[in-house]
């Protein structure tokens, strides 16, 4: 892949109708944007068609990206959530072959498997995107940390034993990882706190 042109230009050259641009686009987000979208609308025939069209309005308004507002994988997965979140209510107002409640009672508002509402499901599934991708581009080392802190709930004494590394050593890769990672998130618009 090639990065020898930030994607800030690359939305320039895609304003001016610069096909090329929306193809280098398309290679570096199209596989996070179908994570995203595949997350919301768990279907892959849906979620291949919102692929495409996310690519189609990045097309019709680079003119109003603003680089300041966030990068632009952040912005592609913003249309990304938009519009699978109206993809999932287009699929609400549709005719039901098969009520799926009492006629005698009123519909029930469609939820995520966990109870929370698809909105805010979709919007923790686009967060949790953008910080995949924000940990792909940490050094390893610090990612493992990282990893094995937060998503294994191993402390920091435990990383230590486990990959036979110096307490402080472990220590340093963690605050250093967590400092570049929130560097990262701010970049998209997003908070981090470290302390």
């Amino acid at each position: 892949m090639d990065w020898s042109e930030d994607d800030g230009q690359l939305i320039a050259r895609l304003a001016v109708g610069d096909s090329a641009a929306l193809d280098a686009l398309y290679e570096r987000y199209a596989g996070v944007v179908f994570g995203l979208v595949l997350r919301i609308v768990a279907e892959r025939p849906v979620a291949e068609d919102l692929l495409q069209e996310v690519f189609v309005r990045a097309w019709q308004r680079a003119g109003s990206y603003d680089g300041s507002r966030g990068r632009a994988g952040a912005w592609l997965c913003g249309i990304a959530r938009n519009l699978a979140i109206d993809e999932l209510r287009r699929q609400r107002r549709r005719p039901q072959l098969v009520s799926e409640h009492d006629d005698r009672d009123p519909p029930r508002e469609p939820s995520a498997p966990n109870g929370r509402e698809v909105a805010e499901e979709a919007w923790i599934n686009l967060r949790r995107v953008q910080i995949e991708t924000a940990l792909a581009r940490l050094p390893v080392a610090q990612r493992q940390v990282i990893e094995l802190a937060y998503f294994e709930g191993f402390t920091q004494s435990q990383i230590a034993a486990r990959l036979g590394e110096p307490l402080g050593t472990v220590k340093t890769r963690m605050r250093l990882g967590l400092r570049k990672l929130r560097d990262i998130l701010q970049g998209q618009g997003l908070e981090l706190e470290v302390d």
